[in-house]
């Protein structure tokens, strides 16, 4: 493998991890909630669980499987910030479960070319790259509200490293690079 596959590989597997961490972050905080809590909103001006978890899909669909996976852009954004109570808790996590998952094999089946490839998304423009970078910030971006939101309505630690020790300081890393 030359340096730039190495590279493409790198930013995948990555990205793909980000992806996976923030849908178990997602899923955890989900544990601790009902279904009509999923669309309580902290006050008027923020959004529900269930909108944000709606916004994600339309974000990652428009970033993801339309612009990097070079297909129709349907989203129809100001429809996931209007949806209220029209889907439970399981179908929620089953939409953002699908649309990840698919995600997540455009991103895999991405090479070189796609990801320098510059795009309009949403207005702006990005290489495939910079879609990733995007779509996966937002993902995490998204998910900590979703977090502090469940904290704050249960006041619970959800946990989510309770298995590591996160105390490990990290080694200098060795001179010269790769």
């Amino acid at each position: 493998m030359d340096k730039e596959d190495l590279i493409v590989q790198e930013l995948i597997n990555n990205a793909l991890y980000r992806m996976d961490e923030s849908t178990r972050m997602i899923k955890k905080s989900l544990e601790e909630i009902s279904d009509e809590e999923i669309w309580k909103k902290p006050n008027p001006s923020l959004n529900s669980i269930a909108n944000l978890m709606l916004h994600l899909c339309g974000n990652i669909t428009q970033y993801i499987i339309s612009s990097l996976g070079e297909t129709e852009d349907k989203r129809n954004r100001d429809i996931e910030f209007r949806t209220s109570g029209e889907l439970t808790k399981a179908e929620l996590l089953e939409k953002l479960e699908e649309t990840v998952d698919s995600a997540k094999r455009i991103i895999y089946d991405t090479n070189a070319a796609r990801f320098l490839k510059v795009r309009q998304v949403q207005g702006f423009t990005f290489s495939g790259v910079g879609v990733v970078i995007h779509a996966v910030e937002h993902y995490s971006y998204h998910t900590g509200q979703i977090a502090f939101w469940v904290k704050q309505l249960k006041d619970v630690d959800l946990g989510f490293y309770k298995e590591m020790d996160l105390n490990i300081k990290s080694p200098l890393a060795p001179k010269g690079g790769m």
